[in-house]
């Protein structure tokens, strides 16, 4: 046993105890400094829609525009949101909380503004015909809301001439169908013959509990989403460009 004088030991060890950053903690190292935003901003984290409302009519009372604080306050709220998410800091909930939010604050927003919006882009968003279960459905669409694209929501158990008249009238980047039983999944090939019949190109993205890949590559405009949170790169690739085969090749498994 060796015996150690504590008098002739020169080298100290300072151990120090960092306390664990929370989520909250990494959102406040992201907002910014303006004294008028922060606080719209610091709500939709928080997925507070009271709170939200009650800090927009703040920064209105100090001359802000109202559509400009979408972007420069709402959709900075969720990308923070997002952010955090996509790192493995928040979960779905939260996610699906501070988008509520921030559509509360969007049409409150929209109400008292002049003018239109400008999202990303604008996507259909439903539920097969015949099938009622829209939870896969419900997070396709928060999480495209929360990376500022514009959702036409159908709901769920929407028949294929809906579906249609939706892309039709609202003429977005894409579609999104989700369906959790066999037996509905295949109102999915009649939509895509649909389109192609009205001479409609847009990607066709399809999931859910009973959708497979193999099936989904069986028509010319389906591209499979295993992963919901794929589905704002998704619209976002096709922004920049990307065409079905190019997403295909990106997120389909080979």
């Amino acid at each position: 046993m060796i015996d150690l004088d504590p008098d002739t030991i020169l080298t100290r060890y300072n151990v120090k105890l960092e306390r664990e950053m929370t989520p909250e903690d990494m959102a406040a190292e992201l907002y910014p400094d303006d004294e008028v935003l922060r606080p719209i901003i610091e709500a939709v984290f928080e997925g507070n829609e009271d709170e939200v409302v009650e800090t927009i009519q703040d920064a209105l009372e100090a001359e802000k525009d109202p559509l400009s604080l979408i972007d420069d306050a709402l959709m900075v709220g969720m990308d923070i949101v997002s952010k955090l998410y996509d790192d493995g800091d928040l979960y779905l909930p939260d996610v699906i909380i501070s988008a509520h939010a921030m559509k509360e604050g969007i049409e409150y927003c929209k109400e008292r503004g002049s003018g239109q919006h400008e999202f990303k882009g604008k996507v259909v968003s439903y539920v097969a015909e015949g099938d009622m279960h829209d939870i896969g459905k419900k997070i396709v669409t928060v999480l495209l809301m929360a990376n500022g694209y514009d959702v036409i929501d159908l709901g769920r158990d929407v028949p294929v001439s809906e579906v249609i008249s939706a892309v039709k009238r609202e003429d977005p980047i894409m579609i999104t169908g989700t369906a959790l039983m066999t037996t509905t999944m295949y109102s999915f090939m009649e939509v895509n013959d649909r389109l192609l019949e009205n001479g409609i190109m847009i990607p066709f993205v399809c999931g859910g509990g009973a959708v497979k890949q193999d099936f989904v590559s069986r028509f010319e405009l389906g591209v499979y989403c295993e992963d919901a949170a794929d589905v704002s790169k998704i619209a976002w690739d096709i922004l920049n460009g990307a065409t079905i085969e190019d997403l295909r090749g990106k997120y389909h498994r080979h």
